[in-house]
């Protein structure tokens, strides 16, 4: 049974592409089906190879011998390193070794130094007063943003938001007012309300609650996930454009 199963192995080994498993001949060296260089079946290469499959019964690939032969080579190398090492011995002799001068004490007198001037406090402070460069006053013009829940879509700008809720305009404006509010409480950015009749890309007829500005369908699409995660689980991208 041993060497019926050594058999298969062998065939599966050298009579099939190692790759794909389509069938081969013994003189061709491509596989027509994946086009893979197939190992040869001649030389001691193979020889060794029907060895190993018969004893075995499987093959780990040609690459083994390769290996085999460089840790063969290792071996013998560190061997006779080994054997060269033991062998050298430096001979016996006296080493001369150069005598240490002696250190000779020399005394560095300290230089003079000069005596510390003391500026009054009254000179210091003039000084640094008259240092200090003049500084012009400026005027800060305040900047109004929206309150929460009360962004305004820019005008004449096309761009991307994501579409938290849509109210019919039959229902008037405090429900959709209600919910931007509470997205805004939320952490959600830019939430306001717009009314899909002023744009093109929407239906009309709906107060549409939204969130975010965006120049492109893929930074809408960034932001979905945390809005989703915020609570509004229906939440979606969508195109403002007049």
């Amino acid at each position: 049974m041993a060497g019926g199963r050594h058999e298969d192995a062998l065939e599966a080994v050298e009579r099939r592409c190692p790759r794909c498993g389509a069938a081969r001949e013994p003189r061709q060296e491509y596989c027509v089906e994946c086009g893979l260089r197939l190992p040869p079946l001649r030389g001691p290469i193979p020889a060794l190879r029907r060895g190993w499959i018969r004893r075995l019964g499987w093959y780990p690939g040609d690459w083994v011998w390769t290996s085999l032969l460089m840790l063969v080579v290792a071996v013998a190398g560190a061997a006779a390193a080994i054997a060269l090492g033991g062998k050298s011995s430096s001979p016996a002799g006296t080493t001369a070794v150069a005598p240490v001068p002696p250190v000779v004490a020399t005394t560095t007198a300290p230089l003079p130094t000069a005596p510390e001037q003391t500026v009054p406090a009254t000179t210091a402070a003039a000084t640094t007063t008259a240092a200090a460069p003049a500084t012009a006053a400026t005027t800060t013009t305040p900047t109004t943003t929206a309150a929460p829940g009360r962004t305004v879509w820019p005008a004449e700008r096309n761009g991307w938001t994501i579409v938290l809720f849509s109210y019919p305009v039959t229902g008037g404006t405090a429900a959709p007012e209600a919910t931007a509010v509470r997205a805004a409480a939320d952490g959600l950015p830019q939430v306001g309300v717009l009314d899909s009749g002023d744009y093109a890309s929407l239906h009309p007829g709906y107060y549409v609650v939204f969130s975010g500005i965006y120049s492109s369908s893929g930074e809408a699409a960034a932001a979905l996930s945390s809005v989703r995660a915020a609570g509004f689980a229906s939440a979606y991208t969508r195109q403002i454009a007049r």
